[in-house]
């Protein structure tokens, strides 16, 4: 079967708040072999509402709408599913006893339009909503024959996820007798064009398992996704194929990750080996440092952070020497490796990683042009360093540079 997910509210179309509902709804549908074929996004409009839902079970077998559950004039999704098949709403005993028992928990009066909270079309079944007002809704029905099925679920996230994974999966599990699983082989040192080229006979010739590439700053993913009758005989299919790819790429250059994120790897083994680390950022800020810290357990091997932008800072924290400074300059492969000594010195680590550079738009001159970086990696006494020309706004050159600062270190800890 196949699906569309319909969020309504207005407040999407204007860029107020990201639409998370649909990501969150794609990737659990996905993990059940149900393809979505369509994200639609409508604002608070009646008719449109109506429209839109119309359309989406013309061309879907499954309809995933969020948001219109509310107490308002404009909340008629549920109304809206019901003429689509047929049906009368209906008073519902038990919606009503929870409106009353959620605002008591938040000693609130209950408004009279709230009423509408409780009625749902006629045959539903209806999806309690411990974290909200509104209950949600399932309605199976008929079109020319062909079996529909409609899902009304709460626009809040918090409301809307706890529901999906509880009571909205478990029943669509039934229509599937498949599961999809993924794995994400992240690429480095490899631009994204040279990359797909190398894989571009396999990704011609896929079928199960599928190839998908989309690249980031400093670094191209490929996601190898296989459909089977079970996690591990999704394994099985994806292993072949991953093996090879990675083969094509060298082990130095690809490796998997379960987010795709190069800071997983590094940090897995940093902790499993106890190295421990400090860095020292010019270019990126701290960039390097919050992604590494994002990995769960990091403190017992990440010492401390130096953003040392300014170069009274690298020579007062750092220590680095002033006339290396004089020199060479603040962005130059020599500074780089005083800062990266400095930063393991000051913080007692086995590693230290600096990052230097020019990130634009402007500051850039013809010996030394926006974009350019170096990397230094100070480890077990030898000082590993890259510079690199990046090309694109401020916020990728930073980006890619502390994906090439967090990748080297992966790459010094395994050679």
């Amino acid at each position: 079967m196949n699906a569309e997910i319909l969020c309504v509210g207005t407040e999407l179309l204007h860029g107020d708040i990201v639409n998370t509902n649909a990501q969150y709804i794609s990737k659990k549908l996905a993990e059940i072999a149900i393809d979505v074929h369509y994200q639609s996004v409508v604002g608070d409009n009646p008719d449109r509402i109506k429209k839109c839902l119309g359309v989406a079970f013309f061309r879907t077998d499954i309809v995933i709408c969020t948001g219109g559950l509310g107490p308002t004039q404009d909340d008629i999704t549920k109304e809206a599913l019901a003429e689509y098949f047929n049906v009368d709403m209906v008073y519902d005993e038990k919606s009503y006893q929870h409106l009353n028992k959620m605002y008591h928990r938040f000693r609130k009066d209950f408004p009279e339009n709230n009423m509408r909270q409780a009625y749902f079309p006629k045959g539903s079944i209806i999806l309690d909503n411990p974290n909200g007002t509104a209950n949600a809704c399932i309605m199976k029905g008929e079109t020319e024959g062909k079996a529909k099925i409609g899902i009304l679920l709460p626009g809040p996230p918090k409301e809307m996820s706890p529901m999906v994974d509880k009571e909205v999966i478990p029943y669509l599990k039934q229509f599937s007798n498949q599961v999809v699983f993924g794995e994400k082989l992240v690429v480095v040192n490899i631009g994204e064009s040279a990359a797909e080229e190398m894989a571009l006979d396999l990704i011609k010739k896929q079928t199960n398992p599928t190839i998908a590439t989309y690249a980031s700053a400093g670094k191209v993913i490929f996601r190898i996704t296989a459909k089977a009758e079970s996690k591990e005989k999704c394994i099985d299919i994806i292993e072949p194929v991953k093996d090879e790819l990675i083969r094509r790429f060298g082990r130095e250059n690809a490796y998997i990750t379960k987010t795709g994120n190069v800071e997983d790897r590094t940090a897995e083994l940093l902790l499993k080996k106890n190295i421990t680390i400090a860095t020292a950022e010019s270019l990126t800020g701290g960039m390097v440092a919050s992604r590494l810290v994002n990995h769960p357990g990091i403190s017992s091997v990440f010492k401390e952070g130096f953003v040392t932008y300014s170069n009274e800072a690298k020579i007062n924290t750092l220590h680095v020497n002033k006339d290396t400074i004089k020199e060479y300059g603040a962005v130059s492969p020599e500074t780089a490796k005083e800062m990266a000594y400095g930063a393991s010195q000051a913080a007692g680590t086995e590693i230290g990683v600096s990052t230097t550079g020019i990130a634009g738009p402007d500051g850039g001159t013809p010996e030394k042009p926006v974009g350019l970086f170096y990397i230094c990696v100070y480890y077990k006494d030898k000082y590993h360093i890259r510079k690199v020309n990046a090309t694109g706004s401020r916020e990728i050159i930073r980006e890619r540079a502390s994906t090439t600062a967090i990748d080297m270190v992966r790459s010094c800890i395994e050679d």
